[in-house]
């Protein structure tokens, strides 16, 4: 029986681990990967300390710092996928009273529960579009982008993350069009003006996806504007998505309570979930806001009342 389960390895669940570590809190630390969605980012700018990062250099930086700090105190379950969180049939004793994590190759029991999972991509979800995923619809700029050197693109959303896979294609792609759906970008002001300014880049707003169309590979997407109904068929030979996320918290439901879009509800005093002994951290929340710094901000939280919660248990 751990003190504690931390579930996810991003920044949240890493500087929860280190936390854990320090405060002698016994720990599995269960984790499918590292770094979260900052994997595919080819420079992140705004992780304090660091003037500019990789997103697969931060990733590793994060594995080091906690496994510098496990030592005999934190047991890490490296490319383990939670499957579910059930809670412990209630025992007289309290040495059997907690959670039980089950994973694809076995279970932990453990006292307390923090979640860091994050979110994972949410997919374009129009006519073709699974379809022709690998095919020239991807998800990730940093993994793909340089097979599509010199040739159209179109990055399809509007927020920050739009904006820099716009940026990154832009080294190499002969032209990247950005379709937003909405009238005004959401992406910062300076990120949306300085990528907008170079020459090979256009943007469309108050555009809905039509369709994905191709033959073996993607030759093209349609889109209708949403002001005056006009259908446009742009030549491209990739598609790079970035619609937002979707919370990793299908394996609590039933569990904690979740909002509407599936994320879980905290308390953001000290994170703690509808259920006694679960915490939750970062992007699988309800949270205003969400970022690398502010995961691991309310992890670190999280982690300092899960200490007081386990001494008095």
């Amino acid at each position: 029986m751990y003190d504690l389960a931390i579930i996810g390895g991003g920044p949240a669940g890493v500087a929860a681990g280190v936390y854990a570590s320090r405060k002698r809190l016994r720990t599995v630390f269960i984790t499918k990967d590292w770094g979260g969605q900052s994997i595919v980012s080819s420079e992140i700018q705004n992780w304090i300390g660091t003037v500019a990062v990789s997103g697969f250099d931060l990733a590793q930086s994060l594995k080091k710092h906690l496994e510098s700090y496990a030592a005999d105190i934190v047991d890490i379950k490296d490319g383990e996928i939670v499957k579910r969180v059930s809670k412990l049939e209630a025992r007289s004793s309290k040495e059997d009273q907690g959670f039980e994590i089950t994973t694809e190759t076995g279970s932990f029991r453990a006292r307390t529960v923090l979640i860091t999972a994050g979110s994972h991509r949410r997919k374009l979800e129009v006519p073709n579009a699974d379809k022709f995923e690998h095919n020239g619809v991807t998800y990730c700029a940093s993994c793909d982008g340089p097979f599509f050197s010199g040739m159209d693109t179109a990055v399809v959303g509007g927020g920050n993350a739009g904006f820099e896979t716009a940026a990154q294609l832009l080294a190499y792609a002969k032209s990247v069009t950005l379709i937003h759906r909405g009238e005004e970008f959401k992406a910062d002001p300076v990120t949306v003006k300085k990528v907008l300014a170079h020459r090979n880049m256009k943007a469309v707003l108050s555009a809905d996806i039509l369709e994905v169309t191709g033959d073996k590979m993607v030759t093209g997407i349609s889109y209708k504007d949403r002001k005056s109904g006009e259908k446009t068929v742009l030549p491209v030979q990739g598609i790079f998505v970035e619609i937002g996320s979707i919370p990793s918290s299908e394996f609590v439901a039933g569990l904690v309570e979740r909002d509407q879009f599936n994320q879980i509800k905290v308390d953001p005093r000290n994170q703690r979930t509808s259920v006694e002994g679960i915490w939750a951290a970062g992007d699988v929340t309800d949270g205003l806001y969400h970022q690398n710094n502010i995961a691991a901000g309310d992890a670190v939280k999280a982690l300092e009342d899960i200490y007081l919660f386990v001494h008095a248990f």
